[in-house]
């Protein structure tokens, strides 16, 4: 009875153990067997770990301002009072186009100095051919004839200064003159409006126009930042307006004086901006990158960690029947950029959106 129980009891055990491989080895597989749909595939993010210099990242605040290399006051050259004023502040503007019409005494006086010219012409030209006929019939004297040829050419170089004084002054239609834009771009700042009195002694801009394909941001730096930033630096530039659409630029200025009432020294981004969504006085806060000295590591996106049982993952890519859950050890952060001291190598690809759904598939 006894050798019955102990033979049973280990008939059990056998079954019992075979039971555990069997689910084990089906887990296994499982694991194994996990494949990616076309559908997921789509929605992820692959990048490739590089080795990179270590950089650190320097927060500043700044402002986007217009590339005082294109912008162009616009001064009143002579008084008078604002006729018809054409464009507003923030239009576009073509070069030579009408910005205001300006009635003008001064243009009034002009043209009456433009007509007496004239009538001096008229006068000069029938005095010319007098003495000219009178010299044929020896009434007259050579220097008489040369004396007319002078009142003619005096009365053309008077129409010729007057009519000067019109192509400067851009004369309109009567005694007004037009107000032009310089170049084309923007209307940034507007000081005129319509009946209002315009001086010429005035030292006030009517109008700024202003480019705005390229312009400039303006960042602070405090002191004891100086020694991180150089001209060349790589910087990111974000905006309230758009926070989550980075701008990309370069320090190309630096400003080697301390502001007096803020103790700090601004730096100089120069931005691309084709689609003139920076505006300037913008707020902006500007991201740059300095680096390491000698110092060089494994990069992922920070987007790919995954922080999990107080430890850092990523998912290692080679396809989609072969994804790869792997710790991996950070040495630091800078901006979208993690550096790892191990366990990801050069060339090696890791997932950096959506990630998550996966990693939880893979270990559970």
């Amino acid at each position: 009875m006894k050798h019955s129980y102990i033979i049973l009891l280990c008939i059990a055990c056998v079954v019992g153990f075979s039971s555990c491989q069997k689910s084990v080895a089906e887990e296994q597989e499982t694991k194994e067997t996990f494949v990616l749909s076309d559908e997921m595939l789509h929605r992820i993010k692959i990048d490739t770990a590089q080795d990179k210099p270590v950089t650190s990242q320097l927060r500043l605040s700044g402002k986007v301002t217009a590339d005082e290399g294109k912008v162009v006051k616009v001064f009143p050259l002579l008084s008078g009072y604002a006729e018809d004023v054409r464009v507003q502040l923030g239009d576009y503007v073509q070069k030579g186009q009408v910005l205001a019409v300006v009635h003008s005494g001064e243009i009034a006086d002009y043209e009456k100095q433009l007509s007496d010219a004239r009538s001096d012409m008229v006068v000069a030209e029938k005095r010319l051919k007098v003495q000219q006929d009178l010299y044929t019939s020896k009434l007259a004297t050579e220097r008489d004839v040369v004396d007319a040829k002078g009142e003619v050419q005096k009365a053309g170089a008077e129409i010729n200064r007057v009519n000067d004084l019109f192509n400067i002054y851009k004369k309109g239609k009567g005694s007004t003159y037009i107000i032009a834009a310089p170049i084309s771009g923007y209307v940034i700042e507007k000081n005129i409006n319509n009946n209002m009195e315009i001086r010429n002694d005035n030292n006030q801009n009517i109008f700024t126009i202003s480019e705005l394909n390229d312009v400039w941001v303006i960042a602070n730096v405090f002191e004891t930042d100086i020694a991180k930033v150089k001209e060349g630096f790589e910087a990111d530039v974000v905006t309230i307006s758009y926070p989550d659409q980075p701008y990309h630029g370069k320090i190309d200025k630096i400003y080697n004086f301390l502001d007096p009432a803020t103790k700090t020294m601004q730096v100089r981004i120069r931005i691309s901006n084709q689609d003139n969504q920076l505006k300037p006085e913008m707020f902006a806060t500007v991201y740059i990158n300095y680096g390491e000295a000698s110092t060089s590591k494994v990069a992922v996106p920070s987007s790919s960690l995954i922080f999990d049982q107080s430890k850092q993952f990523v998912l290692v890519f080679k396809d989609k029947y072969n994804i790869e859950v792997r710790e991996v050890d950070p040495y630091k952060t800078s901006g979208n950029i993690t550096f790892l001291n191990s366990g990801i190598k050069p060339g090696e690809k890791v997932i950096s959106q959506n990630q998550l759904l996966i990693y939880n598939a893979l270990t559970n």
